[in-house]
């Protein structure tokens, strides 16, 4: 039997953004760091405050690294948009792996237990739990077609992550004709970037929580009598 309870959040999530630097905009990274305190950076700075409106400073500062560093490892800002695109698809891998959810031997239940992990995340700050690619590309879709495809390659990294569980559960419960595996990975996608933007307009999380639960009720409602226990 499901759970209706948001599974307990484990340690590594997609939304724990490690230390951009050592504590102050001055401070100098260990040799050897600078690119992937480089991509934190980006990650928080991009979340907070957008693509556009952070600059290169603004993410060396938070880097605590120094601009000739930023461009001993990166070109342009576009560059490092790129590469911080590809490393949230790894940071959001472990959401696949380590959640309790994945341990369930129903994938329907797999399945709900991970839109209630994703429900337990919306929590604390918008930019700590908003989606980074999703923030980036609604900027930049029409002005770098690499940073739009790198976006495009993370989310459907995400959808097709999710799918397998999907595919397994519609073979063992009644689902239309017409739903595919990875249409309904796209609609959880959808449904939760949506959510982000409507937490933005209200900067409160709350929103986003009941656009989540509505989510959750369609997938159960979508499975026939399982789903609706």
């Amino acid at each position: 039997m499901t759970t209706n309870q948001p599974a307990s959040v484990p340690a590594a999530t997609a939304r724990d953004v490690p230390p951009a630097g050592d504590g102050g905009a001055g401070a100098r990274a260990p040799r050897g760091s600078a690119r992937a305190k480089l991509i934190a950076a980006a990650h928080a700075t991009v979340r907070k405050q957008g693509y556009s409106a952070t600059t290169v400073d603004q993410i060396c500062a938070a880097a605590g690294v120094t601009k000739g560093a930023f461009f001993h490892h990166f070109a342009s800002k576009e560059e490092l948009a790129v590469a911080a695109a590809e490393g949230w698809t790894e940071r959001a891998r472990p959401m696949f792996e380590l959640a309790p959810h994945v341990r369930f031997d129903d994938p329907l239940d797999r399945l709900l237990g991970h839109i209630d992990f994703r429900l337990s995340m919306l929590d604390g700050p918008t930019e700590d739990y908003t989606c980074f690619v999703g923030t980036m590309v609604q900027e930049a879709y029409a002005t770098s077609d690499r940073i739009r495809a790198a976006c495009e390659a993370s989310i459907n990294a995400y959808c097709q992550a999710l799918a397998p569980d999907i595919q397994a559960a519609m073979d063992i419960y009644d689902v239309p004709a017409d739903v595919t595996a990875i249409g309904l990975a796209q609609h959880v996608q959808s449904v939760l970037q949506g959510a982000f933007v409507l937490a933005k307009t209200t900067n409160d999380p709350a929103i986003a929580r009941g656009t989540v639960t509505h989510l959750k009720r369609y997938v159960r409602m979508l499975f026939g009598s399982k789903g609706a226990a």
